[in-house]
């Protein structure tokens, strides 16, 4: 990468500067969230454990099991995914860890799916870390009774106070037994309502155990981007073993969701200054065997199918396939220009938005406009006065905003029309032309700022304004009765007579059938 920026210092600054940009302008919550919680220079350093993880493309061996994982109940491992518990009535299974681990600070990230076709599901998904495996039992597919802390996603409303789904942080020390019927919230140490069922994305949960505090962050599945994480809770002064295993249950019940997880990465932390812990030992012999001879046979398989390709297309024998990755000074232009699609993309949404607000204070100026004709001729005249002046201070800030919005819009309007010069192709622009590409996004950042500063004081007026709290909408009249007493009355008597005069034909036409038999 520093070759890459050396070569087109005019494309990656853009870049630089699109990116500041759209963090704070469009994220500006969730930037100061994420950096109000961690810190730089005190952040732990992350070593991934592949013994402990899982996930795909081969996450399955061809005997069905899960290297350095052990799978009970009706889990079902496949090549790209472990379904913990299908979606069949009164169904559990769970999947845990081999070799317990020993680290004093760690980090878990969950990817997993909950999907089923009704509206509510049962009963939800579990993950744990205990000093003992439960392999089976009645929490979400697990022991009760554990001892460690579990943290449960909850999809069931078993209690009946429509707090579900909801994400849920269990300690236990071995001698509680879990409250299934309040949803374990009189156990609960944090919780966070989360919807995680039937999501377009897979959801991921990221769970940190880091200096007695036990944190869980959420991505809630709307997004492709890994790295969306939205605070879910938090646990502080919170003692968990040293040593334990880690697993992941699920569990079905009158209802039935398909528990899909797809992969289960841990890393050990190891707080800044201090030594990391040493590489565990190698692999025994005989894994070690058995996963030499399990490559070799793929090697094998993928040199025959090398073979059987060559012998179908000749034609393609020896000649060495370009284009297949793209380079980096194309990644880097790619990468400009989708930052710069992003931009004009929210300035446009947020036009729209500000036409809108444009379109409701223009109505709302028409509707004072005819409440003022209609009062000056039935108001008395000192009432009248004071109501005029009134409605007339409204008129003119509603008058104010207007300009305003009108002045947000061509604001707008020009910051989008310099995106778009922005947008041509700099291949032929030299020093010059990096040069006028900054110059553009500076003047980009200015524009959005003011528009930043006048939208915050606009709002500020509108919320201090004392015309909202005296001037209020026409109630409308009242709703004549559709059906009154005597046409009630009415209609029950012709009923009754028609319903009587029936009964008697009915009886006469059986009397007459009668005759004949």
């Amino acid at each position: 990468m520093a070759v890459s920026t050396a070569q087109r210092p005019a494309a990656a600054a853009p870049l630089f500067i699109l990116t500041f940009l759209s963090a704070f302008l469009f994220h500006c919550g969730a930037a100061d969230s994420s950096a109000g919680g961690s810190d730089p220079e005190g952040a732990p350093h992350r070593r991934f454990e592949y013994k402990y993880s899982f996930k795909g493309p081969h996450l399955s061996q061809p005997d069905g099991s899960i290297p350095f994982w052990i799978h009970t109940g009706n889990a079902i491992p496949s090549s790209d995914q472990v379904r913990v518990a299908p979606s069949l009535r009164s169904q559990k299974g769970s999947v845990w860890t081999k070799n317990r681990i020993n680290f004093k600070h760690w980090e878990a990230e969950v990817t997993f799916r909950v999907s089923g076709r009704g509206r509510m599901g049962a009963d939800g998904l579990a993950v744990w870390f205990t000093t003992t495996q439960g392999l089976d039992g009645p929490v979400y597919g697990a022991a009760d009774q554990w001892n460690g802390v579990g943290i449960f996603f909850d999809s069931f409303d078993n209690d009946g106070k429509k707090n579900n789904p909801a994400i849920i942080v269990v300690g236990n020390n071995g001698k509680l037994v879990y409250d299934h019927q309040n949803d374990g919230t009189t156990q609960a140490l944090g919780t966070c309502l989360r919807d995680f069922r039937n999501k377009p994305y897979p959801i991921r949960a990221k769970i940190t155990y880091y200096k007695q505090t036990l944190t869980v962050m959420i991505n809630n599945g709307f997004t492709p981007d890994k790295n969306d994480y939205e605070f879910c809770t938090k646990v502080d002064n919170m003692i968990v073993p040293l040593q334990g295993f880690f697993g992941i249950s699920a569990a079905t019940g009158g209802l039935a969701d398909d528990h899909d997880v797809l992969s289960f990465l841990l890393f050990s932390l190891t707080e800044p200054g201090e030594e990391p812990p040493p590489v565990e030992s190698e692999i025994p012999k005989e894994e070690k065997d058995k996963y030499q001879e399990e490559f070799q046979n793929f090697q094998q398989e993928l040199d025959k199918k090398k073979e059987e390709f060559q012998k179908e297309h000749p034609d393609v024998q020896g000649e060495p396939i370009e284009d297949v990755f793209e380079s980096v000074n194309d990644r880097e232009i790619r990468q400009v220009f989708e930052g710069q699609n992003q931009i004009h993309l929210e300035i446009k949404q947020l036009n729209r938005q500000l036409a809108m607000i444009l379109d409701e204070q223009r109505r709302y100026v028409s509707v004072i406009t005819d409440e003022i004709a209609k009062k000056g001729s039935q108001a008395d005249p000192g009432q009248l006065q004071s109501t005029s002046q009134l409605l007339n201070t409204v008129v003119a800030t509603e008058q104010e905003i207007l300009r305003n919005l009108n002045d947000f819009r061509s604001s707008f309007h020009e910051s989008v029309k310099q995106i778009g010069m922005a947008q041509q192709p700099h291949d032929q622009a030299g020093a010059a032309g990096g040069y006028e590409t900054v110059q553009h996004f500076n003047d980009i950042k200015e524009h959005l700022h003011v528009v930043k500063r006048d939208l915050e004081h606009l709002v500020q007026r509108n919320a201090q304004s004392p015309s909202e709290k005296v001037v209020k909408c026409p109630e409308p009249p009242p709703m004549p009765s559709c059906l009154s007493t005597v046409h009630f009355a009415i209609f029950i008597v012709v009923q009754s007579v028609l319903f009587f005069c029936y009964i008697m034909y009915k009886s006469q036409k059986e009397a007459a059938a009668k005759k004949f038999f």
